[in-house]
């Protein structure tokens, strides 16, 4: 009986390490598109609103996800108590204090890095200009994120499931 109980609780918890390291997949996906709605969110509020960064980045924290939510909310606060900083280092700024809460890579770091070079350094045509050509290369990333999830999602899955069930077979 004790035997049964710990096969159970094994085979559990590895399919739930597998469906956790798969999910990683799909929150990728989730957080990519959302960051691609809150950059055209962005550009709206710079190009036709002419609204001022921290508000745009105020505004937009509450309208996407928790995750990428956060560096918005972030990047305001620090413009507004961080009076003389350079929207650049602002930006990064906020971009280090909240990368470890996303599913993002390295790869969308470096765009958004490169964002923050002329965000809120020069006009308001170049401003879209260079959002859109984020938005241009997110897309891509986008693309590369949804085959990823393909192909290793259900992959995790099922060899947390199968891993679960070797440890169980080797304990019996």
């Amino acid at each position: 009986m004790l035997k049964i109980g710990a096969a159970i609780v094994v085979l559990v918890s590895a399919s739930l390490i597998g469906i956790q390291l798969g999910k990683r997949y799909s929150d990728r996906v989730k957080e990519l598109r959302a960051l691609l709605h809150s950059l055209q969110m962005l550009e709206t509020e710079i190009v036709y609103g002419a609204t001022p960064l921290s508000l745009a980045f105020e505004k937009i924290s509450v309208r996407v996800t928790h995750s990428i939510g956060n560096l918005y909310k972030r990047a305001s606060e620090l413009l507004q108590t961080k009076a003389g900083e350079s929207t650049q280092i602002v930006w990064q700024t906020a971009l280090e204090q909240t990368w470890s809460l996303t599913a993002l890579r390295k790869e969308e770091k470096e765009i958004l890095k490169n964002l923050g070079y002329v965000m809120g350094n020069s006009d308001r045509e170049d401003q879209k200009k260079h959002l859109q050509l984020t938005v241009f290369h997110l897309r891509g990333l986008e693309e590369e994120a949804k085959e990823e999830q393909l192909k290793y999602e259900k992959m995790y899955k099922n060899l947390g499931f199968l891993g679960g069930l070797l440890i169980v077979i080797l304990m019996m």
